[in-house]
């Protein structure tokens, strides 16, 4: 039994019930940490076209996404809509934006807003912090047809929406579970995962009907409810077989069979809060840890690389990250700084994933959601 399932056990729950009250009242504040000085980063001019390799993150702490060299930072940004969290990047060069407000659309290309795609459903007032209503989780279609965006409505369950991405609107809206922070797409278009926080599930999605079906993932059990910290938040599907990693405390990994629903656990060893998650080219697994929920109850933020037979590397971060990207070579993590609670920086800690050596560029504002372009 690990330290952190005995704590869980133990330590009182009237504590914890009071440390998740207070934090559905309030927002993440802004106890940011120093950002580095910025670079001298040359603006792209507003006609230019976008250059390869840059980086696009999803500014929770503004109402833009940023174009982020990533030798000097932020070269441009493009105003989108309230507090984006997700992003997808499509074959034809647009990026799909999950804001508050709804979908926005991108043309990478041209750094322009072409589109901001209204939800069907009412999320109450257009707000920010780690509960405003709106989209979060957002993924495409393999073919582009379509882009399913996680919609989190506050004090109840989530939605799956779905977009014709030819017509710019909203064609189906599917129940799913609590706070969708991530949305996933199987190798073949034929489900949908979306990571429910809040009510410790995976709703898989068929993308021809659209009939939901919820499996449970809560290698720690579901005590305390919303009170727990120990609940999924990204996924990722491993493509040798289409099952579903989620990681959980740098402890245990959860790995989702998604056509029988079950669920195999695997040590991890980071003994860190764990959010973001992707995958390299040749299969290894990346995971944020954001540090210890309490102090002196984990280890601090950290980028796990992970290796297909489980070998694990842990390289410590200065500060909470939120999620990550790999470059299209497997060499280099980008790992966001905006994170969805407090201690959030703006911008993005480069890491190389052969020596764990690290630097930080100042990106963004309070970045959450990354792609390569």
């Amino acid at each position: 039994m690990s330290r952190r399932t005995r704590d869980t056990r133990t330590r009182t729950r009237g504590a914890l019930a009071a440390m998740a009250a207070a934090l559905l009242l309030g927002a993440c504040a802004g106890n940011a940490l120093p950002t580095p000085a910025p670079s001298a980063a040359s603006p792209l001019p507003d006609t230019a076209p976008t250059p390869q390799g840059l980086l696009l993150t999803a500014d929770f702490g503004a109402d833009t996404v940023s174009f982020v060299d990533p030798e000097r930072g932020t070269v441009a940004s493009v105003t989108v809509g309230r507090a984006p969290y997700g992003t997808a990047l499509g074959a034809d060069g647009r990026a799909w934006v999950a804001t508050a407000e709804g979908v926005a659309v991108v043309d990478t290309r041209t750094r322009v807003r072409v589109a901001l795609i209204p939800y069907r459903t009412a999320t109450g007032p257009v707000t920010d912090g780690e509960y405003r209503g709106g989209g979060m989780g957002i993924a495409l279609s393999p073919d582009g047809a379509h882009a399913y965006v996680g919609v989190n409505v506050p004090g109840t369950t989530g939605v799956l929406e779905v977009l014709d991405t030819a017509r710019n609107e909203v064609t189906a809206v599917v129940p799913v579970g609590r706070r969708p922070f991530d949305v996933d797409v199987s190798a073949d278009g034929a489900e949908v995962y979306l990571t429910g926080h809040d009510s410790f599930d995976v709703t898989v999605v068929a993308a021809d009907s659209l009939r939901p079906r919820r499996i449970e993932v809560a290698p720690y059990g579901t005590e305390g409810g919303l009170a727990s910290w120990l609940k999924p938040h990204y996924a990722v599907v491993r493509p040798t077989d289409g099952h579903l990693l989620l990681p959980f405390e740098g402890e245990r990994l959860a790995v989702v069979d998604p056509r029988t629903g079950r669920t195999r656990i695997e040590p991890m060893t980071a003994d860190t809060h764990q959010h973001g998650a992707a995958l390299t080219p040749d299969g290894r697994l990346l995971v944020v840890g954001t540090g210890a929920v309490r102090p002196g109850d984990g280890n601090g933020p950290s980028l796990t690389v992970r290796a297909p037979d489980g070998a694990e590397r842990v390289y410590p971060l200065q500060g909470p990250h939120e999620d990550v990207a790999v470059s299209r070579d497997g060499r280099t993590a980008y790992v966001t700084g905006g994170y969805t609670r407090d201690g959030y920086w703006n911008g993005i800690t480069v890491v190389d994933l052969d020596t764990g050596a690290t630097r930080r560029l100042a990106a963004g504002a309070r970045p959450l959601g990354i792609a390569v372009l």
